[in-house]
Formats: C-alpha cells, structure tokens, sequence
C-alpha cells in the first residue's frame, strides 16, 4: 500500500538547566501511557475506520509495475470536511496505574499507534550547520490522510494537556509539602532552644572555650614529650639490639684497643712473638750445623719455653680483659635503654591520664555546641523555606504551560512511499559493488603461483618453461595408430606426448622447454637434470617424462631415471619390469656392466629409463651413498643427458642430497594451485645446499586466463600448422655422447 504521513509540532520551553529534559520528553511522546489516552481520545475500540488499513483492488501487472515504481499511483481516498479540522477536540482522561485491564485491552491500539509513528527534534540546518531547537515533529504513516492528521493531533494535545495536569499536581503537592515542612522545622527550633537553656543550667556554665584551650595546650605538650621520648627509646633499644651478639661488641671493643685496659698486655704479647720467632730461626740455624744435644740447642730451646710460657700467660690475661669489656659495654647499653623505656612508659601514663581528664572534661563543651548548631541548621532551614514558600506563590500564579502546539497537522494528498525503484537501484549497485569487493578480496588473498610473472616477481627465478592445461570438456585426440600406455594423465591432468600429435600446443611448449633446458648452461647443454616440484600433484613425473622424449627426439642419448623410490610410477608409465632397479644398484656395489643391464629402453621412443626398484626402507641414505655418485658418474660417460624424476622437496629430503650431484635442477610448479610460500621455500632448500636451480617449469596453466601472448602464440602455431605439413625440429645441438 502507498504511505501517506502527516506531520505536526511542538514547542517544548525547557525551564530547567537539566541537558536530558528535551530527550525525556520525547520518549513521553512514544510512551504506551500516552499513546493509550490517545487511543481512548480517538475512540479507536470503536470506530474500526481509523485503526484499519483500506484495502485497494489491484491487478497483478499493477502490483508489479508498483514494485519498481513505475505503476500508476492509487487514488486517495476523498476528503470529509466533518473530520478535516485542527486539532483532536476532547482530551479523555489517563489510564490509571491501578486499571490493567483496561491497558491490556488497549494494547493492541497503542501497538498500531507505535508502528506509523514518529517523534524526532527540528534541527535548522539553513546556514550550512545543524543547530538544536526546542520544536519536536510528530510525524504519523498511514493510507488514509484524514486518519494520519487525526493522529498526529491527538497525540500533540493529549501530549499538551497532560503536561499541564502534570505541572498543577506538581504544584499542589510542592505548595503542600513547604507548608508542612515549615511548621516541622518551626517547631524544631521552638525545642532546640528549650534544650540549650536546660543543659546551660543543668552543667552550670556559659562557656566552655577558655577550659578547652588550656586542655588542649597540655594535652598538645605531653604528645610532644611523648614522641620524643619515643624516638629516643627507638635509638637506644637499635643499639642494644645490634651490642647483643658478641661479635658487633668484639668489633667495638677492637676499634678501641688503643685507648683500652689491655693495650699494654697487647704490646707485650706482641714483643714476645717477635722474641719467639727470632729464638726459633736461631735454634734452625744450629741445627742445620749441631745436633739437640749441643749446649747452645739445649740453651735454645729453654729459652723458647720461657718465652711461649710467658706468652701463653699473657693472651690469657688479654682474654680476660676483652671479656670484662664486652660484658661492661652489653650492660651500659642495656641500662640506657631500660631508662629511655621506662621515660618512655612514664610519659605515656601521663598522656592516657591527660587525654581521658580532657574528654571528661570536654564532653560538656561537645555535647553543647552540638545543640547550638543543630538550632542554627534549623533557623537557617527556616529561612530557606520561608523564602522558598514565597517565591513558589508568586510563581505558581504566572507561569504558563511550557509546551505548546505550534503546527497542527494537515491532511495530504500526495503519497510518500514506498520508493520501490530507489531501493531495486540502492540494492543493485550495493551486490554490484559487493561482488567487486568480493572478487579484489579473494584476488589479494591468493598465493598461488598462476603466470610467469608471478615466477619471476614472487620466486625471482626464470620460468624455463609454461605448459598449457587440457580442457576437461574436451575429449583427447591422438594420432591414427596403436594406444601405448603413454597416452595416460598424471595427477596434473596433463597429456604424455609420445604418439601425441606433435602439431599440439602441448607438444610445441615441451619442445620449448626443451630449448630452454638446453640453453641453460653457457657453453654447453647440461649433462645431468633433476626434475623435482614442492608438494605432490604437480605434474613434475609427467614433466621429466616428456622432457626426455623431447631430448630424446634431438637424436642424443637419453637416460630417465626414476628416483621416486617412496612413490615409484615410471615402470607404469612404460610397462616395464620394476623387479631391479635404481635401488638395487644403490644396494649393491655391482659392475659398471651390471648398472648398465639394469637400464631397459623403450623402442618406440628411443628413451633409455632405469626404474625405483624395490623400495627400500632407507631412500634418502641410498640416493646419498657414494654408491650414487658413482652411478651418475657411470652413466654420464655413457649417456647424453640424464633427467633424474625425485620425490617433492617440501615433504623429503630425497630431492636435497640428489640435487647437489647434478648439473642442474628444474623446479616444476601446479598452475593457479601452487602456494608461492612453498615454492620460495623450496628454492631457498635447495639453494642452501649449493644445487644450481636452472629455473621453473609452470605446469597445467590456464593460458586464457593468465598468459593472453602465450595463448595467442600457440592460437597461431596451431592454425599456421592447420595442414598436413610436420613442424620442423629444434636445430639445438647437444654435446656428448
């Protein structure tokens, strides 16, 4: 249905400082108690026309021309000049809180109020800012324009008039409470009065302020005495406590042995030891020229008793002296703090004793100025009412309801909404700009490695080689004649080329792979090539598959070795025999005739492979082995070249130990699946260990969607070659046997 709104105002003086007053009083507007009285003005239980929704024929070619806004507007109801007036009339009385019945049974009133209705402040907005105002807007929806203006009005008056009735009961009940409260606090001060003069004779005083003051000097000069004697207490009972252990008083009495009782006795023990210890060199030198026996020994040696006697006597009279100082120091410690406490514990009694006299004898004084204040309080209360009082009765008798009606809604005739084709727009280009977020989100998150631009930006490594994906929809033609168990798929899903059509784009991007490989190294072509890629799938067995076919076709002599002994597939790709193989060469130390036998060649594509063999339980320590340098050594004096198919780096370490053995290494990588944070991983792996990585090989790309000069490239090749006519071969020249 088509919305129409009226719209009307109201003019709120905010007579108070309170910031949250305009805010109040418009969630009043939309409060369920005002909206129920509203309900009840309008009469809404009875009369169905305004609570309803007219319902209007339409076709359905109608309805959805109107859904994109384009359909003819419906007609508006006519107008009746009965109900088109300003204002609601009659204002019906609140819903008592006590009346729940009646609220329930207007609750569902009061919900279709709610639902169309509006109430927001008037900011002006003319001088290029908004500015606050103190106008609300009650807007109201509804199909009915005479029901919308009817709405709108009720709720402003019935808005209007109880606020007035809310300031009159305000008044009242305030007019009421200061009478009531004056004659309180009257009759509180009459009591007060009576109180003070009964206590004044009962303690039979006019003052006590002089008394305080002499009370608080002595009091005030006992607490200084006290703390002083306090900390002279403190001071005397640290020194006691630190002369209690004898060491500190040893330490004492040491500093002194000058000015002590025993320094003499010190002196002579000190003349003793220097008179014994010449008497014992001199008894050393006879003895190094006479036995005991001589005379000046015999001499000797007495002497030497006389002295350590004399020197035994005299340390215990200097122990005897050190103990007696000790014990004298310990007691004149002790005694000086025993007097510093007992002072102490003096003074104290005398403050208790003091204190006490003076709360006996101010407690008087208290409770008297306790009464004097509470009857100053209440004279002061008194005041304040009596004032307050005064100004409320002039005030009450001149001031206006702060909330008017300023405009009284007006029936429309133009509807408002719904805009439908605003929001069919509002919603197209929000998904058109969401699904274009959406593809530059997942665009920026996607570490996969798609083009050769990512390889030699993200990888810093040349791309060797871009070998286009099939097209699932499409089926694989081959060359008229016998299927061989090369016209398979690898996991990669790409297409092994022996018997293939050598006019495929396919074909022509192993040959240029080939010729990449082949100029890789300066001055000639390499002997040795590891095929490896990151994490399994890549496409790298299919790679090194179709690279030695393609340098097999130069006429050189081509070995492919299967190093893959965890996952071996080179025998099914050829139906060949895996019972010996690379890990029975690595096993064994055997001829190099016996290593040559075990290679077997596959006619039809003139490619001499060497199997996995078995699988070992130890890959990595065979492929490692001098064994397998030896190997490599063998079959580079007999071979061109030799691709070597290993396990992915990532997850072994099989492809790390073979790489340093080679000439080179090609890092084969899955088109738009491959992780760019592998891969650059993977090249770091193998660059640690000094293995020369020639560069990548992008496998099963897309070239549609990522390489538009490479696609067109194989576009043209493919339609220059539309005849019968072969292209030619590479006329790269390869070294070796």
């Amino acid at each position: 249905a088509i919305g129409v709104a009226s719209k009307g105002a109201i003019y709120v003086n905010n007579q108070t400082t309170d910031p949250v007053y305009f805010t109040t009083q418009m969630q009043i507007l939309n409060s369920q108690n005002l909206l129920r009285r509203v309900a009840k003005s309008l009469d809404l239980e009875n009369d169905k026309t305004l609570s309803e929704q007219p319902k209007e024929v339409a076709s359905t070619w109608q309805l959805v021309l109107r859904m994109f806004g384009v359909g003819k507007k419906p007609a508006m109801p006519p107008s009746d000049p009965a109900q088109d007036r300003l204002g609601a009339g009659a204002v019906a009385s609140g819903t008592s809180n006590e009346n729940m019945g009646e609220a329930k049974r207007l609750a569902p009133y009061v919900t279709f109020l709610n639902s169309g209705l509006k109430v927001e402040p008037v900011r002006d907005s003319r001088m290029g800012f908004a500015r606050e105002t103190r106008l609300i807007d009650i807007k109201f929806q509804h199909t009915d324009p005479r029901v919308a203006a009817r709405v709108v009005n009720a709720i402003a008056d019935t808005y209007v008039k109880a606020n007035e009735e809310k300031k009159n009961r305000t008044s009242d009940n305030t007019s009421i409470f200061l009478q009531k409260r004056t004659a309180e606090v009257q009759s509180a001060i009459r009591e007060g009065e009576q109180k003070k003069l009964n206590y004044a004779k009962e303690k039979g005083f006019v003052s006590l302020t002089g008394e305080e003051n002499v009370v608080a000097e002595r009091l005030s000069g006992l607490n200084q005495q006290l703390l002083i004697a306090e900390n002279v207490r403190k001071e005397t009972e640290a020194a006691y406590r630190a002369h209690e252990a004898d060491g500190a008083i040893e330490a004492s009495v040491n500093t002194n042995d000058k000015q002590s009782a025993d320094a003499e006795v010190n002196r002579q023990i000190s003349e003793n030891e220097s008179k014994l210890t010449l008497l014992k060199q001199k008894r050393a030198e006879l003895l190094q020229e006479y036995t005991e026996e001589w005379p000046d020994v015999i001499a000797t040696n007495s002497q030497i008793d006389v002295v350590e006697q004399e020197l035994g006597r005299l340390r215990a009279r200097a122990t005897s002296l050190r103990t007696r100082a000790i014990t004298s120091i310990k007691k004149n410690y002790e005694v000086a703090y025993r007097q510093a406490l007992q002072k102490e514990q003096q003074l104290k009694a005398a403050y208790n004793e003091q204190f006490n006299k003076a709360q006996v004898q101010n407690q008087s004084a208290i409770n008297y100025k306790i009464i004097d204040q509470e009857l100053e309080t209440n004279k002061t209360l008194l005041n304040g009412l009596l004032e307050r009082q005064k100004e409320y009765a002039i005030g009450q008798d001149v001031t206006p309801n702060n909330v008017e009606v300023t405009d009284y809604a007006l029936t429309t005739d133009s509807p408002i909404g719904p805009r439908r084709m605003r929001s069919v727009v509002t919603a197209l280009m929000l998904s058109l700009f969401m699904g274009v977020g959406l593809a530059l989100l997942l665009e920026y998150f996607n570490d996969t490695v798609r083009s050769t631009e990512d390889v030699e930006r993200g990888l810093r490594l040349p791309a060797l080689g871009v070998i286009p994906g099939l097209d699932s929809g499409k089926r694989r033609r081959f060359l008229p004649g016998r299927s061989t168990a090369l016209q398979k798929r690898d996991g990669s899903g790409n297409e092994l080329l022996i018997n293939s059509d050598k006019r495929s784009p396919l074909a022509e991007a192993y040959r240029q792979l080939r010729t990449s490989v082949l100029l890789s190294t300066a001055g000639h072509a390499p002997k040795s090539l590891l095929i490896t890629s990151s994490v399994p799938s890549e496409g790298k067995t299919t790679t090194a598959v179709n690279l030695a076919a393609s340098l097999a076709q130069t006429g050189a002599s081509v070995l492919l070795i299967d190093a893959d002994m965890r996952r071996p597939r080179l025998h099914n790709v050829f139906d060949f025999s895996n019972r010996n193989g690379l890990s029975t060469i690595l096993a064994s130390s055997g001829s190099e005739a016996e290593m040559l036998g075990m290679v077997q060649q596959h006619e039809m594509s003139n490619l001499y492979v060497l199997t996995s063999g078995p699988v070992p339980p130890n890959p990595a320590e065979l492929l490692g082995s001098e064994q397998m340098r030896r190997m490599l050594k063998v079959f580079g004096d007999t071979f061109t070249h030799i691709v070597i198919d290993t396990p992915p780096t990532a997850s072994f370490t099989d492809s790390v130990l073979v790489s340093t053995l080679v000439d080179g290494v090609l890092l084969v990588v899955h088109g738009g699946r491959s992780s760019r944070h592998v891969v650059r991983r993977t090249k770091q792996i193998l660059q640690d260990v000094g293995a020369k990585v020639f560069g990548v090989v992008l496998n099963n790309v897309d070239m549609r969607s990522h390489d538009y000069y490479y696609y067109y490239q194989q576009y043209y090749y493919k339609s220059y070659y539309g005849g019968d006519q072969e292209p030619e071969e590479d006329s790269v020249e390869t070294s070796g046997k």
